[in-house]
C-alpha cells in the first residue's frame, strides 16, 4: 500500500504543468531522434546534459527519460520505411517491417510497432514500480565489500557485453578508470594526473566526456568515414490494423514483454539480445511461417518492438536501485544524476523518493504521450528524414560546442571536448565500445572509495571479500561473467573439431 501512496504522490509531482511540458518535449525530441538514422538516445541525452546546470532535477530527469524511451518508439519508423534502424534496438524490426512496407502494409507495421511498444512499456513500468523498491530495500543491507564488488560486476558486464570483444571492452573501461583518477584524491587531498593544469584539479567533467564521446565523435565519424548514401522510402499507407492483424499481434506483444523485462532487469546490457530472441520465438510459433522473409510477417514486427521497449524500461531497475548502468544511455543518465549530487543506489528511494516516484510516474504518462504522438504524427516524423545529414551533423557540433562552453566559459574545455571527440572517432573506427569509458569514469572513484573502506573493515586484508557470504557470491558472479562465455566458446570449438 505504501508503494501505491508513493506512486500517487509521484503522479501529483509529475502531473504539474511544467513537468508535463518537460515530459512532452522529451518524448517529442526522443521520437524525432529515434526516427533520424544514426542519432541514438545516448547522443541526444549527451548533447543536452548541460541543461542540468539550469533546470531543477525532477524536471530534467523526466525530460531525459522521455528522450530515452521516446527514441525506442521512433526507431521503428526508419526501420520499416527505409530499412535503416534509427537505433540498435530496431535492427530486427527492419527484417519484417520493411518487407511489409514494400508490399503496401507499412501502416499496419507502424501501428503494431507503436501499440506493442505502449503495451510492453506499460507492463514493464508496472514491474519497475513494484520490483525496484524491493531490490533497493535489500541493497540497503549491503556494506563496502559488497558495493565494491557490485561495481566490479558493473565494470565486467558493461565491458564484456557492450562491444565486439571483451578485450576491447576492458580497454575502454581502463581509459574511463584512468579519466576518473584525474583531480584531487578524495582521501589524501593530493592532486593526481593534472599535469599542472588548474582546470583539471576538480577532475574531468562527465558532461564534457559524454558529449565528446557520443555527440562530437558521431558527427566527426560520419564526416570522415561515411560517404553519401541514396535512401529509398516506401509509400506510407494508413496507420491501422485489420482484425486478423490484431489477433496475430497481441500474443506476440505479451510474449515479447516476458522476454524483454528480465534482460532489462539484469546487468546484461542493451536490448538487442531480447529482440533477436523474440523474433526467433515468433518465427517458430507463427501459423504463417511462409510470410517471414517474403511478404513480411506482422508478428516479426510486433514481437521485437515490444521486447525492445520492455527491456529499455526495465533497465531503470539496476540503474535506480544499484547505480549500475547497463547501456550507453543509462550510463549518461547516471552522469546526469551525479551532476545534481545524487548517487543512484539503494539509498535513492529514501533520500530522493520524490524524484524517483515522479520519474516512475512519468513513465506511465510518457507511454500515453508517445502512443498519441506516434500513431497520428507518423507522417510528420517521416518528413524529418528529408533533412540533409550535412546540416544535421553540423547542428550537432554547434549545439555541443555552445553547451560545453556555457558550463564554465573555458576555452580549455572546448579543446578537451574535441580531443575526446577524436578519441571517440578512433574508438568507433576500431570497434571499441564507448559506454565502458563513461561507466569507468563515473563509478571508478566510487569503487576506489568503497575498496578502501572495505580494506579498513578487514584491517588491510583482502580476505574480507571472501569472508562475507554476499560479497563471496558477487565475486563468483564476476568470475562467471568473465569465464563462462570463454568456456562455452571453447566447448563449442572442441565439439566442432
Amino acid at each position: 500500500m505504501d508503494i501505491l501512496n508513493q506512486l500517487v504522490q509521484g503522479f501529483i509531482t509529475a502531473g504539474t504543468p511544467i513537468n508535463l511540458l518537460w515530459c512532452l518535449v522529451g518524448c517529442t525530441i526522443g521520437t524525432a531522434v529515434g526516427v533520424l538514422p544514426g542519432i541514438g538516445p545516448a547522443t541526444a541525452v549527451a548533447m543536452l546534459l548541460p541543461i542540468t546546470l539550469k533546470v531543477e532535477p525532477t524536471a530534467s530527469m523526466i525530460f531525459f527519460a522521455g528522450i530515452y524511451y521516446g527514441a525506442m518508439y521512433g526507431g521503428s519508423t526508419t526501420s520499416i520505411l527505409l530499412n535503416t534502424p534509427g537505433e540498435a534496438g530496431s535492427m530486427v524490426t527492419a527484417l519484417e517491417g520493411n518487407k511489409m512496407a514494400k508490399h503496401g502494409r507499412a501502416g499496419a507495421a507502424l501501428a503494431t510497432s507503436a501499440i506493442g511498444s505502449f503495451v510492453a512499456g506499460t507492463i514493464a513500468t508496472v514491474i519497475v514500480t513494484f520490483f525496484a523498491p524491493v531490490v533497493a530495500e535489500f541493497a540497503i543491507r549491503l556494506g563496502p565489500p559488497e558495493y565494491f564488488l557490485l561495481m566490479v560486476l558493473a565494470f565486467c558486464t558493461v565491458s564484456a557485453v557492450l562491444g565486439q570483444s571483451t578485450l576491447r571492452g576492458m580497454t575502454s573501461l581502463g581509459v574511463g578508470l584512468a579519466m576518473g583518477l584525474v583531480g584531487i584524491d578524495q582521501i589524501s587531498g593530493h592532486a593526481r594526473y593534472t599535469a599542472g593544469v588548474p582546470e583539471l584539479l576538480d577532475g574531468l567533467e562527465v558532461v564534457l566526456i559524454a558529449v565528446g564521446l557520443f555527440a562530437v565523435a558521431e558527427a566527426l565519424y560520419v564526416v570522415l568515414y561515411e560517404g553519401r548514401t541514396t535512401e529509398t522510402q516506401n509509400v506510407l499507407s494508413k496507420v491501422h490494423m485489420t482484425v486478423a492483424e490484431w489477433r496475430r499481434s497481441w500474443p506476440a506483444w505479451l510474449r515479447a514483454t516476458a522476454i524483454g523485462v528480465p534482460f532489462g532487469c539484469i546487468p546484461a546490457g542493451g536490448s538487442e539480445i531480447p529482440t533477436f530472441l523474440s523474433y526467433a520465438t515468433e518465427k517458430k510459433l507463427s501459423k504463417h511461417p511462409e510470410e517471414f522473409g517474403t511478404v513480411g510477417a506482422i508478428e516479426g514486427v510486433a514481437g521485437p518492438e515490444a521486447a525492445n521497449n520492455a527491456a529499455i524500461t526495465a533497465t531503470l531497475i539496476p540503474l535506480l536501485t544499484l547505480g549500475i548502468p547497463t547501456s550507453n544511455t543509462t550510463a549518461i543518465l547516471l552522469g546526469a544524476f551525479q551532476n545534481y549530487g545524487i548517487q543512484p543506489g539503494p539509498q535513492l528511494f529514501s533520500s530522493n523518493s520524490a524524484l524517483v516516484w515522479a520519474l516512475i510516474a512519468s513513465l506511465y504518462i510518457g507511454n500515453v504521450m508517445l502512443l498519441v504522438l506516434n500513431l497520428p504524427l507518423v507522417g510528420l516524423w517521416v518528413k524529418l528524414l528529408k533533412i540533409p545529414k550535412s546540416y544535421l551533423y553540423a547542428g550537432i557540433l554547434i549545439f555541443a560546442t555552445v553547451g560545453v562552453y556555457g558550463m564554465r566559459q573555458s576555452a580549455f574545455d572546448l579543446v578537451l571536448l574535441y580531443i575526446i571527440g577524436l578519441l571517440g572517432v578512433v574508438m568507433r573506427r576500431f570497434a571499441f565500445p564507448t559506454a565502458p569509458v563513461v561507466v569507468g569514469m563515473i563509478l571508478g572513484p566510487l569503487a576506489e572509495a568503497q575498496m578502501r573502506n572495505a580494506l579498513s573493515i578487514g584491517e588491510g586484508h583482502w580476505s574480507v571479500f571472501v569472508q562475507r557470504p554476499m560479497s563471496l557470491f558477487l565475486l563468483l558472479v564476476v568470475l562467471a561473467v568473465l569465464l563462462l562465455p570463454r568456456l562455452m566458446r571453447l566447448r563449442k570449438k572442441l565439439k566442432n573439431a
